[in-house]
């Protein structure tokens, strides 16, 4: 039965703030909390979630839903008017049938979700849309976050959108475009000297100490995480209502993938799409690999490790959601790696000459572990397999910098055009 924890709204709020999200829920000891800006649990500090009470729910009522995450809003803690406020509307991305790419690695059937046609031109878009509406309706004033470039350029897009403030906190390092892709909106971009890991605390000290501000990474990572469910239910509503077999993820802190299960696992609880197994694969670069090192070791527990890859966006030496990850990936029998930097450049490459699709440094690494993965025949051939490319290329043009370009410079004569093509056939 629900009691009165589940059901009210937090105070200040209205009825139906959250939709059918009823309490958040400590995913360590499962105690739990009543609705609101809170992160970690009272009981042991362990990290909090959201838990919902589902009414009957179908397919028919959700493709007749905007083509964005907001067709999906019943099974978000969003209100049912969502789609009616200002955001960048993210979602609904393409689901890619990559046929060159299969037979370039050997498989059978591969799709990529190809997320770098968000508004900001990745995946973050999405988590960042679930935030901002928690924010609203919280009534906190300032849209915040520490970031590794991506989730930067999605918080400032996102509260230009909406006419509030933002303040965003990068290391100083970051990738030239992520900087200006974040600074053109005019939001308040401060560099912090140091790594992800020392801007992230900083944020954690600074939500202890401001009121008002949502750090959707933060103080609202409860309901910032739920958006990246959309992945799942993206995948399975365009694959005609059904779950491939494997998927492989890129890895940062970690939240993707197991966010991506847990919207598996709801569409099965719902009747949405049929019961069948399917592995979850993780992907980090050499460089911070801090799961994966957990993962070969057997162990529970995530030691933190100092990032040092080309792969910014993933470089989260301290993951938040490694016990997690190594969870998902243990209980549906896939498995978790990595590859090095000149393996993500040289990938980032494949994807692009098999499929005309330019990723990140992320989907560099996505790819190199899904080769890898089959090379070690942990990857079944035969099997359905999705990868995710989680943003667009044009974020990290240094990785491939020294790699691509002319193929010979020539004055403007035809002869000397006749001279290079007859020797380059």
């Amino acid at each position: 039965m629900t009691t009165a924890l589940q059901t009210e709204a937090p105070a200040g709020c209205r009825p139906g703030a959250f939709g059918n999200a009823t309490h958040l829920v400590c995913r360590a000891c499962g105690a739990k909390s009543p609705l609101g800006p809170f992160y970690a649990c009272l009981e042991c500090f362990g990290p909090l979630e959201v838990g919902y009470e589902y009414p009957e729910i179908t397919r028919e009522q959700i493709e007749r839903g905007p083509k964005s995450i907001w067709r999906y809003a019943s099974l978000l803690p969003v209100p049912a008017d969502i789609a009616t406020f200002r955001s960048t509307d993210p979602g609904f991305t393409r689901l890619v049938d990559a046929r060159n790419l299969a037979d370039d690695l050997g498989l059978k059937q591969l799709w990529v979700k190809d997320d770098s046609g968000n508004p900001t031109h990745s995946f973050k878009d999405r988590v960042v849309a679930v935030a901002l509406s928690a924010a609203r309706e919280l009534g906190l004033q300032v849209l915040a976050c520490p970031s590794t470039g991506n989730l930067a350029n999605a918080v400032a897009a996102a509260a230009a959108r909406a006419g509030i403030k933002s303040v965003v906190l990068v290391p100083s390092n970051l990738e030239q475009q992520k900087i200006l892709a974040s600074a053109v909106y005019d939001t308040t971009l401060i560099a912090i000297e140091g790594s992800y890991d020392d801007v992230n605390k900083l944020a954690s000290e600074i939500a202890g100490e401001e009121e008002g501000w949502a750090f959707v990474n933060v103080n609202v990572r409860p309901y910032y995480a739920e958006g990246s469910k959309t992945l799942a239910f993206e995948i399975a509503e365009q694959l005609g209502w059904r779950l491939p077999d494997q998927v492989v993820i890129p890895v940062a802190s970690g939240s993707q993938l197991t966010k991506i299960d847990k919207g598996f696992t709801e569409l099965i609880k719902l009747g949405l799409v049929e019961e069948k197994p399917y592995k979850i694969f993780g992907a980090q670069a050499t460089g911070c690999s801090p799961i994966v090192q957990a993962y070969q070791a057997g162990q529970d527990v995530v030691a933190p490790v100092k990032p040092d890859t080309i792969a910014k966006s993933l470089a989260i030496g301290n993951p938040a959601d490694g016990p997690y990850v190594l969870d998902v990936v243990r209980r549906t029998g896939g498995k978790i790696t990595d590859v090095d930097d000149a393996t993500v450049v040289e990938n980032i490459q494949r994807l692009a000459r098999n499929e005309g699709i330019f990723g990140e440094t992320a989907g560099g690494v996505t790819l190199g572990v899904t080769a890898k993965l089959i090379n070690d025949r942990d990857l079944d051939p035969s099997a359905e397999t999705v990868i995710i490319n989680s943003g667009d290329g044009l974020k990290t043009l240094d990785a491939v910098a020294d790699k691509v370009g002319p193929k010979t410079t020539i004055p403007p004569r035809y002869d000397a055009f006749e001279d290079f093509w007859k020797a380059a056939k």
